[in-house]
Protein backbone atom coordinates (compact mmCIF):
# COMPACT_ATOMS: atom_id res chain seq x y z
CA UNK A 1 0.00 0.00 0.00
CA UNK A 2 1.27 3.47 -1.06
CA UNK A 3 1.06 5.19 2.29
CA UNK A 4 3.07 8.18 1.37
CA UNK A 5 1.52 8.88 -1.68
CA UNK A 6 -2.07 8.68 -0.14
CA UNK A 7 -1.05 10.69 2.97
CA UNK A 8 -0.03 13.56 0.45
CA UNK A 9 -3.29 13.32 -1.88
CA UNK A 10 -5.47 13.10 1.09
CA UNK A 11 -3.42 14.93 3.88
CA UNK A 12 -3.04 13.24 7.32
CA UNK A 13 -6.27 14.28 9.52
CA UNK A 14 -8.42 12.52 6.29
CA UNK A 15 -6.45 9.45 6.34
CA UNK A 16 -6.27 9.09 10.09
CA UNK A 17 -9.65 9.84 10.22
CA UNK A 18 -10.57 7.04 7.57
CA UNK A 19 -8.23 4.41 9.68
CA UNK A 20 -10.23 4.99 12.83
CA UNK A 21 -13.35 4.76 11.04
CA UNK A 22 -12.15 1.00 8.86
CA UNK A 23 -11.35 0.10 12.70
CA UNK A 24 -14.39 1.23 13.84
CA UNK A 25 -16.14 -0.63 11.95
CA UNK A 26 -14.62 -3.73 12.39
CA UNK A 27 -14.86 -3.54 16.20
CA UNK A 28 -18.28 -2.79 16.15
CA UNK A 29 -19.56 -5.34 14.33
CA UNK A 30 -17.41 -7.62 16.27
CA UNK A 31 -17.80 -6.71 19.46
CA UNK A 32 -21.66 -6.71 18.67
CA UNK A 33 -21.74 -9.98 17.77
CA UNK A 34 -19.28 -11.56 20.18
CA UNK A 35 -21.50 -9.95 22.76
CA UNK A 36 -17.66 -8.28 23.83
CA UNK A 37 -18.15 -6.66 27.61
CA UNK A 38 -15.69 -6.47 30.01
CA UNK A 39 -18.14 -5.97 33.08
CA UNK A 40 -19.84 -9.02 32.26
CA UNK A 41 -16.37 -10.69 32.04
CA UNK A 42 -15.75 -9.08 35.73
CA UNK A 43 -19.12 -10.54 37.29
CA UNK A 44 -19.16 -13.78 35.62
CA UNK A 45 -15.37 -13.93 37.63
CA UNK A 46 -16.15 -12.73 40.60
CA UNK A 47 -19.23 -15.25 41.21
CA UNK A 48 -16.73 -18.18 39.76
CA UNK A 49 -18.78 -18.91 36.90
CA UNK A 50 -15.95 -19.38 34.11
CA UNK A 51 -18.62 -18.85 30.99
CA UNK A 52 -18.99 -17.67 27.88
CA UNK A 53 -18.96 -13.46 28.78
CA UNK A 54 -15.14 -14.28 30.38
CA UNK A 55 -13.86 -16.38 27.39
CA UNK A 56 -15.04 -13.71 25.07
CA UNK A 57 -13.25 -10.85 26.72
CA UNK A 58 -10.01 -13.04 27.48
CA UNK A 59 -10.27 -14.09 23.97
CA UNK A 60 -10.19 -10.79 22.57
CA UNK A 61 -7.26 -9.47 24.83
CA UNK A 62 -5.20 -12.04 24.29
CA UNK A 63 -5.62 -11.91 20.38
CA UNK A 64 -4.64 -8.16 21.04
CA UNK A 65 -1.89 -8.69 22.81
CA UNK A 66 -0.67 -11.37 20.44
CA UNK A 67 -1.23 -9.06 17.38
CA UNK A 68 0.32 -6.13 18.93
CA UNK A 69 3.45 -8.78 19.52
CA UNK A 70 3.67 -9.97 16.16
CA UNK A 71 3.97 -6.69 14.66
CA UNK A 72 6.51 -5.57 16.84
CA UNK A 73 8.99 -8.60 16.40
CA UNK A 74 8.23 -8.44 12.78
CA UNK A 75 9.17 -4.78 12.59
CA UNK A 76 5.77 -3.72 11.53
CA UNK A 77 5.25 -1.51 14.65
CA UNK A 78 7.19 0.56 16.88
CA UNK A 79 5.32 1.64 19.73
CA UNK A 80 8.25 3.34 22.04
CA UNK A 81 6.78 6.51 20.72
CA UNK A 82 3.17 6.08 22.61
CA UNK A 83 2.51 8.30 24.85
CA UNK A 84 1.40 5.11 27.19
CA UNK A 85 5.11 4.30 27.08
CA UNK A 86 7.22 7.72 26.50
CA UNK A 87 5.18 10.15 28.33
CA UNK A 88 5.00 11.09 32.15
CA UNK A 89 2.23 8.74 33.62
CA UNK A 90 0.46 8.18 36.87
CA UNK A 91 -0.05 4.85 38.77
CA UNK A 92 -2.10 6.43 41.54
CA UNK A 93 -4.36 7.72 38.73
CA UNK A 94 -4.28 4.62 36.43
CA UNK A 95 -5.26 2.44 40.12
CA UNK A 96 -7.62 4.98 41.58
CA UNK A 97 -9.17 5.77 37.84
CA UNK A 98 -9.62 2.12 37.49
CA UNK A 99 -11.72 1.54 40.80
CA UNK A 100 -13.70 4.30 39.91
CA UNK A 101 -14.44 3.51 36.55
CA UNK A 102 -14.97 0.02 37.56
CA UNK A 103 -17.69 0.73 39.97
CA UNK A 104 -18.97 2.92 36.83
CA UNK A 105 -19.50 0.25 33.93
CA UNK A 106 -21.34 -1.71 36.68
CA UNK A 107 -23.49 0.84 37.99
CA UNK A 108 -24.07 1.53 33.82
CA UNK A 109 -24.41 -2.30 32.64
CA UNK A 110 -21.47 -1.60 30.59
CA UNK A 111 -18.23 0.14 29.56
CA UNK A 112 -17.60 2.77 27.27
CA UNK A 113 -17.28 1.31 24.18
CA UNK A 114 -20.14 -1.52 25.33
CA UNK A 115 -22.66 2.03 25.83
CA UNK A 116 -21.75 3.39 22.12
CA UNK A 117 -22.31 -0.64 20.48
CA UNK A 118 -25.90 -0.84 22.87
CA UNK A 119 -26.72 2.54 21.48
CA UNK A 120 -26.81 1.72 17.92
CA UNK A 121 -28.73 -1.19 18.84
CA UNK A 122 -31.46 1.03 20.01
CA UNK A 123 -30.60 0.92 23.53
CA UNK A 124 -31.73 4.17 24.71
CA UNK A 125 -30.35 3.95 28.06
CA UNK A 126 -26.83 3.33 26.77
CA UNK A 127 -27.26 6.25 24.56
CA UNK A 128 -28.23 8.39 27.48
CA UNK A 129 -25.27 6.78 29.93
CA UNK A 130 -22.97 7.28 26.95
CA UNK A 131 -23.51 11.00 26.35
CA UNK A 132 -23.44 11.78 30.29
CA UNK A 133 -19.56 10.18 30.18
CA UNK A 134 -18.92 12.24 27.34
CA UNK A 135 -19.61 15.18 29.02
CA UNK A 136 -17.90 14.12 32.49
CA UNK A 137 -14.57 13.51 30.46
CA UNK A 138 -14.63 16.34 28.79
CA UNK A 139 -15.24 18.52 32.20
CA UNK A 140 -12.49 16.16 33.59
CA UNK A 141 -9.83 16.72 30.94
CA UNK A 142 -10.30 20.69 30.68
CA UNK A 143 -13.01 21.56 32.95
CA UNK A 144 -14.34 21.91 35.99
CA UNK A 145 -13.50 18.10 37.33
CA UNK A 146 -9.49 18.84 35.18
CA UNK A 147 -8.13 20.43 38.84
CA UNK A 148 -9.37 17.12 41.37
CA UNK A 149 -8.04 14.34 37.87
CA UNK A 150 -5.08 16.26 38.32
CA UNK A 151 -3.96 16.36 42.14
CA UNK A 152 -5.11 12.89 42.31
CA UNK A 153 -3.15 12.09 39.34
CA UNK A 154 0.01 14.14 41.29
CA UNK A 155 -0.05 11.54 44.29
CA UNK A 156 2.10 8.76 42.78
CA UNK A 157 3.77 9.70 39.18
CA UNK A 158 6.37 7.34 37.00
CA UNK A 159 8.80 8.88 34.09
CA UNK A 160 8.04 8.23 30.67
CA UNK A 161 10.58 5.67 29.06
CA UNK A 162 11.71 2.09 30.37
CA UNK A 163 9.90 2.60 34.15
CA UNK A 164 6.47 2.33 32.31
CA UNK A 165 6.81 -0.93 30.31
CA UNK A 166 6.55 -3.73 32.43
CA UNK A 167 8.67 -5.83 30.05
CA UNK A 168 11.44 -3.62 30.62
CA UNK A 169 10.51 -3.70 34.13
CA UNK A 170 11.11 -7.50 34.22
CA UNK A 171 14.36 -7.51 31.69
CA UNK A 172 12.42 -9.08 28.89
CA UNK A 173 11.99 -8.40 25.36
CA UNK A 174 9.53 -7.93 22.45
CA UNK A 175 9.82 -11.85 22.14
CA UNK A 176 9.47 -12.59 25.87
CA UNK A 177 6.16 -10.38 25.55
CA UNK A 178 5.21 -12.86 22.52
CA UNK A 179 5.60 -15.83 24.87
CA UNK A 180 3.48 -14.49 27.47
CA UNK A 181 0.92 -13.08 25.12
CA UNK A 182 0.89 -17.07 22.83
CA UNK A 183 0.37 -18.60 26.71
CA UNK A 184 -2.37 -16.06 27.42
CA UNK A 185 -4.13 -17.04 23.87
CA UNK A 186 -3.91 -20.78 25.11
CA UNK A 187 -5.23 -19.87 27.93
CA UNK A 188 -8.46 -18.40 26.18
CA UNK A 189 -8.82 -20.50 23.94
CA UNK A 190 -9.26 -23.49 26.72
CA UNK A 191 -12.34 -21.44 28.41
CA UNK A 192 -13.70 -20.91 24.48
CA UNK A 193 -13.29 -24.42 23.71
CA UNK A 194 -14.97 -25.29 27.07
CA UNK A 195 -17.70 -22.31 26.12
CA UNK A 196 -19.39 -24.83 23.32
CA UNK A 197 -19.58 -21.87 21.45
CA UNK A 198 -20.89 -20.76 17.90
CA UNK A 199 -19.47 -19.46 14.61
CA UNK A 200 -20.03 -15.50 15.65
CA UNK A 201 -18.50 -16.14 19.10
CA UNK A 202 -15.27 -17.25 18.18
CA UNK A 203 -14.88 -14.94 14.76
CA UNK A 204 -16.14 -11.98 17.19
CA UNK A 205 -13.76 -12.66 20.02
CA UNK A 206 -10.77 -13.13 17.87
CA UNK A 207 -11.79 -9.79 15.56
CA UNK A 208 -12.11 -7.73 18.28
CA UNK A 209 -8.81 -7.90 19.68
CA UNK A 210 -7.39 -7.74 16.04
CA UNK A 211 -9.12 -4.50 15.74
CA UNK A 212 -6.81 -2.81 18.39
CA UNK A 213 -3.79 -4.47 17.16
CA UNK A 214 -4.95 -2.63 13.55
CA UNK A 215 -5.44 0.85 15.16
CA UNK A 216 -1.71 0.63 16.36
CA UNK A 217 -0.18 -0.36 13.16
CA UNK A 218 -2.48 2.24 11.17
CA UNK A 219 -1.35 4.79 13.08
CA UNK A 220 1.87 3.65 13.17
CA UNK A 221 1.80 3.83 9.15
CA UNK A 222 0.85 7.43 8.96
CA UNK A 223 3.73 8.60 11.72
CA UNK A 224 6.25 6.83 9.81
CA UNK A 225 5.20 7.92 6.31
CA UNK A 226 4.31 11.53 6.96
CA UNK A 227 6.40 14.55 6.54
CA UNK A 228 3.84 16.19 9.20
CA UNK A 229 4.87 15.41 13.19
CA UNK A 230 2.12 12.48 13.89
CA UNK A 231 1.61 10.93 17.16
CA UNK A 232 0.86 6.94 17.40
CA UNK A 233 -2.15 6.34 18.87
CA UNK A 234 -4.28 3.14 19.81
CA UNK A 235 -7.99 2.70 20.05
CA UNK A 236 -9.73 3.89 23.09
CA UNK A 237 -13.17 5.94 23.72
CA UNK A 238 -13.02 8.25 26.28
CA UNK A 239 -11.07 10.93 24.66
CA UNK A 240 -12.89 10.59 21.24
CA UNK A 241 -16.26 10.57 23.26
CA UNK A 242 -15.09 13.97 24.72
CA UNK A 243 -13.53 14.99 20.94
CA UNK A 244 -16.71 14.49 19.78
CA UNK A 245 -18.48 16.74 22.28
CA UNK A 246 -16.28 19.80 21.25
CA UNK A 247 -16.78 18.80 18.26
CA UNK A 248 -20.97 18.64 18.05
CA UNK A 249 -20.52 22.48 20.20
CA UNK A 250 -17.77 24.21 18.56
CA UNK A 251 -17.73 25.53 15.11
CA UNK A 252 -16.62 23.50 12.09
CA UNK A 253 -13.43 23.81 10.36
CA UNK A 254 -11.04 21.55 13.18
CA UNK A 255 -9.19 19.10 11.48
CA UNK A 256 -10.32 15.20 11.85
CA UNK A 257 -8.83 12.75 13.96
CA UNK A 258 -8.43 9.08 14.59
CA UNK A 259 -10.81 9.12 17.30
CA UNK A 260 -13.21 11.17 15.24
CA UNK A 261 -13.46 8.18 12.80
CA UNK A 262 -13.10 5.52 15.42
CA UNK A 263 -16.76 6.77 17.10
CA UNK A 264 -18.87 6.68 13.75
CA UNK A 265 -17.33 3.64 12.28
CA UNK A 266 -17.71 1.93 16.04
CA UNK A 267 -21.69 2.61 15.73
CA UNK A 268 -22.17 1.82 11.93
CA UNK A 269 -19.94 -1.59 12.41
CA UNK A 270 -22.52 -2.31 15.45
CA UNK A 271 -25.50 -1.17 13.52
CA UNK A 272 -24.82 -3.85 11.16
CA UNK A 273 -24.09 -6.34 13.37
CA UNK A 274 -27.25 -5.67 15.25
CA UNK A 275 -29.46 -6.02 12.07
CA UNK A 276 -27.46 -9.10 10.86
CA UNK A 277 -28.50 -10.76 14.18
CA UNK A 278 -31.63 -9.65 14.42
CA UNK A 279 -30.93 -7.93 17.58
CA UNK A 280 -32.12 -3.94 16.83
CA UNK A 281 -34.69 -3.41 19.58
CA UNK A 282 -35.77 0.06 21.19
CA UNK A 283 -35.43 -0.06 24.85
CA UNK A 284 -35.76 2.58 27.29
CA UNK A 285 -35.59 2.66 31.36
CA UNK A 286 -37.54 -0.48 32.75
CA UNK A 287 -38.46 1.54 35.97
CA UNK A 288 -37.29 4.89 37.66
CA UNK A 289 -35.29 3.26 40.19
CA UNK A 290 -32.03 2.65 37.58
CA UNK A 291 -32.28 6.17 35.87
CA UNK A 292 -30.21 7.61 38.77
CA UNK A 293 -27.82 4.56 38.67
CA UNK A 294 -26.72 4.90 35.17
CA UNK A 295 -26.54 8.98 35.43
CA UNK A 296 -24.18 8.38 38.72
CA UNK A 297 -22.82 5.02 36.88
CA UNK A 298 -21.61 6.84 34.00
CA UNK A 299 -20.30 10.27 36.05
CA UNK A 300 -18.15 7.65 37.58
CA UNK A 301 -16.88 6.08 34.37
CA UNK A 302 -16.17 9.77 32.27
CA UNK A 303 -14.09 10.80 35.83
CA UNK A 304 -12.58 7.41 35.92
CA UNK A 305 -11.62 6.79 32.69
CA UNK A 306 -9.67 10.24 32.19
CA UNK A 307 -8.10 10.04 35.48
CA UNK A 308 -7.02 6.41 34.00
CA UNK A 309 -5.58 7.58 30.81
CA UNK A 310 -8.46 5.51 29.02
CA UNK A 311 -11.34 3.10 29.39
CA UNK A 312 -11.65 -0.55 29.42
CA UNK A 313 -10.63 -0.66 25.96
CA UNK A 314 -8.16 2.43 25.70
CA UNK A 315 -6.47 1.72 29.28
CA UNK A 316 -7.06 -1.68 29.14
CA UNK A 317 -7.04 -3.79 25.69
CA UNK A 318 -5.01 -0.79 23.74
CA UNK A 319 -1.97 -0.13 26.55
CA UNK A 320 -2.25 -3.84 27.90
CA UNK A 321 -1.21 -5.28 24.61
CA UNK A 322 2.16 -3.13 24.58
CA UNK A 323 2.74 -3.98 28.34
CA UNK A 324 2.11 -0.70 29.62
CA UNK A 325 2.83 -0.56 33.57
CA UNK A 326 -0.34 1.60 33.74
CA UNK A 327 -2.39 0.17 31.68
CA UNK A 328 -2.35 -3.16 33.78
CA UNK A 329 -2.96 -1.27 37.06
CA UNK A 330 -5.91 0.07 35.52
CA UNK A 331 -7.22 -3.17 34.80
CA UNK A 332 -6.46 -4.61 38.23
CA UNK A 333 -8.70 -1.48 39.30
CA UNK A 334 -11.63 -2.05 37.02
CA UNK A 335 -11.76 -5.69 38.21
CA UNK A 336 -11.13 -4.96 41.74
CA UNK A 337 -14.13 -1.35 41.90
CA UNK A 338 -16.49 -3.85 39.14
CA UNK A 339 -16.25 -6.87 41.92
CA UNK A 340 -17.03 -4.31 44.86
CA UNK A 341 -19.93 -3.18 43.14
CA UNK A 342 -21.24 -6.13 42.34
CA UNK A 343 -20.99 -7.19 45.30
CA UNK A 344 -22.64 -3.96 47.36
CA UNK A 345 -24.86 -3.19 45.00
CA UNK A 346 -26.16 -5.71 42.82
CA UNK A 347 -25.91 -9.30 44.88
CA UNK A 348 -28.32 -7.78 48.04
CA UNK A 349 -30.57 -6.93 45.40
CA UNK A 350 -30.71 -10.41 43.57
CA UNK A 351 -30.94 -11.73 47.36
CA UNK A 352 -33.98 -10.04 47.53
CA UNK A 353 -35.59 -11.49 44.60
CA UNK A 354 -35.43 -15.23 45.74
CA UNK A 355 -38.67 -16.56 46.80
CA UNK A 356 -38.40 -17.64 50.46
CA UNK A 357 -38.94 -21.34 50.18
CA UNK A 358 -35.74 -20.89 47.39
CA UNK A 359 -34.08 -19.22 50.18
CA UNK A 360 -34.39 -21.64 52.54
CA UNK A 361 -33.87 -24.97 49.99
CA UNK A 362 -30.32 -23.11 49.70
CA UNK A 363 -29.50 -22.61 53.30
CA UNK A 364 -30.46 -26.51 53.85
CA UNK A 365 -27.25 -29.07 53.81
Amino acid sequence: MDWTGWIESRGEPAVLAFCGLLVGLGFGFFAQRSRFCLRAAVIEFWHGKFGDKLAVWLLAFATAVVGVQLLVVSGGLDVSTARQLSAQGSLSGALLGGLIFGVGMVMTRGCASRLLVLSANGNLRALLSGLIFAVVAQASLGGVLAPLREAMASWWVVDGGPARSVLALVGAGPWDGLVFAAVWLITALFFAHHSGWGFWKWAGGIGTGLMVALAWAGTYQVMANSFEPVQIQGLTFSGPSAEWLMRVLSEPGEPWTFGLGLMPGVFLGSLVGALVGGDWKLEGFGGGYTMPRYIIGAVLMGFGSMLAGGCAVGAGMTGGAIFAVTAWLTLLGMWMGGGLADRVLDRPHQRAKVPSGAAVAQQAP
